[in-house]
């Protein structure tokens, strides 16, 4: 063990949580920031670990706090460390995708340090980029690099569309059932 001492990142989680709109598109569920940095963008739910919580423990937590929604289930979609991606320092962040079942639409809500929750309606151009519209509001670029974690995040959508399609849509369906209902769900342009 040498003496050295090591700069030590601090660690966040977030929560791409997807849900189906009252027209069976795909939509994600977005905080507005109520503080700097970003104050006023749009961003993925998410916040600082606590020291004696998992990451897992963490990103509930933080679902919880800013929107009111809990008891989702997770999955791990992936680290993001790219330097520079927090202007308050080095952060590393773990993202997780939750499906919220349409019928609980209604729960989220602003908490904490988010000034509203709000489902913005997604679509990809015809390169893959994503837009994202609500009420006839665009959500812009979002806060840190939450548009890459969202851009990660619907891929893995369609990736595991066998395992996440049965949770969106809420009935059992095969592989290639929830493969072409969730190309279907996306809007494309």
């Amino acid at each position: 063990m040498s003496d050295k001492e090591y700069p030590k990142p601090s660690l966040t989680a977030d929560v791409v949580t997807f849900s189906l709109d009252d027209t069976g598109r795909i939509s994600v569920l977005l905080i507005q920031r109520g503080k700097d940095p970003f104050a006023g963008r749009w961003a993925v739910p998410g916040g600082f670990c606590e020291p004696l919580e998992t990451v897992r423990e963490s990103a509930a937590r933080e679902l919880v706090e800013e929107t009111g929604i809990r008891d989702l289930p997770m999955v791990e979609l992936g680290v993001f460390s790219r330097p520079g991606r927090d202007p308050r320092g080095w952060v590393v962040s773990v993202a997780h995708v939750a499906i919220l079942p349409a019928n609980r639409r209604g729960e989220a809500k602003g908490g904490d340090d988010a000034r509203a929750a709000k489902f913005f309606s997604i679509r990809l151009d015809e390169r893959g980029r994503v837009g994202l519209t609500a009420d006839g509001e665009e959500a812009g670029p979002l806060a840190f690099d939450h548009d890459e974690i969202l851009a990660r995040a619907i891929a893995r959508l369609e990736a595991s569309s066998d395992m996440l399609g049965p949770l969106l849509f809420g009935q059992p369906m095969s592989g290639e059932e929830a493969q072409r209902a969730i190309e279907t769900a996306l809007s494309r342009d």
